[in-house]
């Protein structure tokens, strides 16, 4: 998959029942967004396909129940709608946009797609469990026709007010509401005349949303954030809005619903928007974030400290246990994300996958259990970004563990991809990432945009010898052709990995650790999934995040914290304990003891950023760097 949007124009609509923060309004300058803007930001994603479709509903003095329409479907090489004579003078008009990066599946699949019922569904992400999708099916299109079964009810009394007619049909929430992997959609359902649209409950795929303003009444949902074509001030440009101007925010999770009604009183189009609770009595769970066990008793706890001091783990032990069942949990959700019959056939031939790889605990576990799942015929690219050269930390971690993936899989082909970058030369690349990383705008979100995105495209050098990495000659340019990018993120969040889990845990035990950690994976969607799927995806690849698997955030609910994380030991051997457990079953002994370091002090990105604008590093670290948003003028002076 690759990006969605849809542009709604002509329908006065609600936003009462959504209780919304106030909406943020321009007194000089407003952005405009076009229907080219949105295409342009989809198209330089680099899709396989991007289709464009137009639904108009007229009004009919007449007969205010008539929402006939008329459907004009164009592309890249047709644009031109059908202005027939018979074209309503007033009309509400729905355009849809959608952008394939092609997958999965045996035949390539172009959005968006209707079916024989003129339902219109585009749709971001994929399916790995909850719904059916054929080993040689595409998910969109299995989708397509589990949607296409649905009742037409708009009501959240859904069970209790329709009666199918006798079929045992379901709604559309609880379609979505089973639907395992990440996703974003937007369908609408022709017969309730109704808009559904939505971002799965963790967030993994990104939707920004535009609500109704005086300045600019239509209703916009975009994967990413144009820039406009409208405005010329350079400023403006960059950031698509982030100058005072709020055009876009983030999408909360969930399913919401928009049904079109013509109101007597005035003959125009009405709408209230409606978010509706999810129907998956597991999935509400996983959501609530509750954990089965949170405060030892003491002897539980001196057990598990007895244990952790340890050098050797015990096979027989609870603990082990425990870690083998997310041990098997991990190998599952791999599968699910690369599974060769769920990678679209053209792309066989080529790497399909390839890894974020820092050398720390998160990535060498991903980076071991690729080698487990995927074909051994086939090379594993590491991809790994450094802001200074051979001596940036991740570079160095990154060197060691290739070695010891090397020694637990010494079968496998690995390719460490050395991408280097210098912050002062790349001026167009920082005003990209910083389109994308919005309406996200702080130094922080930034530097870990540009990271990303670099690592992303993966352009970097090689050696075509591997056993002396320094050695100049040896060096061969490089590009990642895997359009499948795993990624650790919910590791930390999950696991306790983060300084703020050990100050907190210092200050309230472990209740307070519970909440901060619940609080990390309730914001998650906010503060990083969707700046970092943009960032990914603008270079063609697709983000996947084994860590964030629903089976494994079930499975590490299940395990008591005190067994999660020991925060009495030291960084490196008691946050994000459990998984150091898992480290070592995996043979990775070097990378279970490695201390947490994100990727923008990993890659040295925020060293070179702070003494750009700061002057200093200790300058920045008084100002509190990270949270500081960016002014984009002096930024880019």
């Amino acid at each position: 998959m690759c990006g969605i949007a849809l542009l709604v124009s002509g329908i006065r609509i609600g936003l009462s029942s959504l209780n919304l923060d106030s909406i943020s309004s321009s007194s000089k300058s407003h952005l405009v967004f076009s229907v080219d803007d949105l295409k342009a930001a989809l198209q330089r994603r680099g899709p396989d396909s991007l289709g464009t479709m137009k639904l108009l509903l007229p009004l009919h003095s007449n007969s205010s129940n008539s929402t006939n329409y008329r459907v004009s479907s164009f592309n890249e090489e047709s644009h031109v709608l059908d202005n027939g004579s018979d074209m309503p003078e007033s009309f509400a008009e729905f355009v849809f946009l959608g952008a394939t990066l092609q997958l999965r599946g045996v035949s390539p699949v172009c959005q968006p797609l209707m079916d024989s019922s003129r339902n219109v569904l585009v749709y971001n992400g994929e399916i790995f469990g909850g719904i059916e999708v054929g080993i040689d099916k595409n998910d969109t299109e299995s989708l397509m026709q589990s949607l296409g079964n649905c009742c037409s009810c708009r009501s959240q009394e859904h069970r209790t007010t329709c009666d199918f007619n006798g079929q045992a049909k379901g709604s559309i929430v609880d379609v979505l509401s089973v639907i395992k992997g990440p996703w974003a959609i937007i369908y609408w359902q022709e017969s309730s005349k109704t808009l559904w649209f939505g971002r799965d409950a963790f967030g993994r795929r990104s939707l920004l949303v535009h609500w109704p303003t005086m300045e600019d009444p239509r209703f916009l949902l975009s994967s990413v954030s144009p820039t406009s074509s409208r405005l010329q001030d350079s400023s403006f440009e960059v950031e698509n809005g982030s100058s005072g101007i709020k055009f876009w925010e983030e999408l909360s999770c969930g399913i919401y619903s928009m049904s079109v009604d013509v109101k007597k009183s005035d003959g125009n189009f009405h709408s209230e928007i409606k978010k509706h609770e999810w129907t998956n009595a597991m999935l509400k769970e996983l959501i609530e974030w509750e954990r089965v066990s949170i405060e030892p008793k003491p002897a539980e706890l001196n057990f598990s400290h007895s244990r952790t001091s340890s050098a050797e783990l015990d096979i027989n032990s609870s603990s082990s246990v425990l870690a083998q069942n997310v041990l098997t949990a991990l190998r599952e959700s791999m599968l699910r994300r690369i599974s060769l019959y769920n990678i679209y056939q053209a792309l066989k031939e080529t790497v399909p996958v390839a890894v974020l790889f820092s050398g720390g605990l998160d990535s060498m576990i991903i980076a071991a259990l690729l080698d487990q799942c995927l074909d051994p015929n086939y090379e594993i690219d590491l991809l790994n970004v450094s802001f200074d050269g051979e001596s940036a930390p991740d570079r160095i971690s990154a060197k060691t563990g290739l070695k010891e993936l090397r020694r637990v899989a010494p079968l496998r082909r690995w390719r460490l991809v050395h991408i280097d970058a210098d912050l002062s030369k790349l001026t167009w690349e920082r005003k990209r990432v910083l389109s994308l990383i919005n309406p996200a705008n702080t130094y922080m979100d930034l530097n870990i945009g540009i990271a990303l995105w670099l690592a992303a495209r993966g352009e970097g050098w090689i050696c075509k010898e591997s056993n002396n990495e320094t050695d100049e000659d040896k060096r061969v340019n490089y590009t990642s052709r895997a359009r499948i990018l795993l990624v650790g993120s919910g590791a930390d969040e999950q696991c306790a990995g983060y300084g703020r889990h050990k100050t907190k845990y210092r200050h309230d035990s472990w209740l307070g650790l519970h909440k901060e950690m619940k609080l990390d994976m309730q914001r998650i969607w906010k503060r990083n999934l969707g700046r970092d799927d943009r960032c990914i995806a603008d270079s063609g690849k697709e983000a996947r995040f084994p860590f964030l698997d629903e089976d494994i955030i079930r499975t590490l609910l299940d395990i008591p914290l005190w067994e999660v994380a020991d925060l009495d030991q030291p960084s490196g051997k008691g946050d994000k304990k459990i998984l150091r457990e898992v480290a070592h079953m995996l043979g990775l002994h070097n990378a279970a003891i490695l201390p947490k370091r994100a990727i923008q002090f990993g890659s040295r990105i925020a060293r070179e950023s702070n003494r750009k604008n700061f002057g200093s590093n200790r300058a920045a670290n008084q100002a509190s760097a990270g949270s500081v948003v960016i002014n984009v003028q002096s930024y880019f002076s």
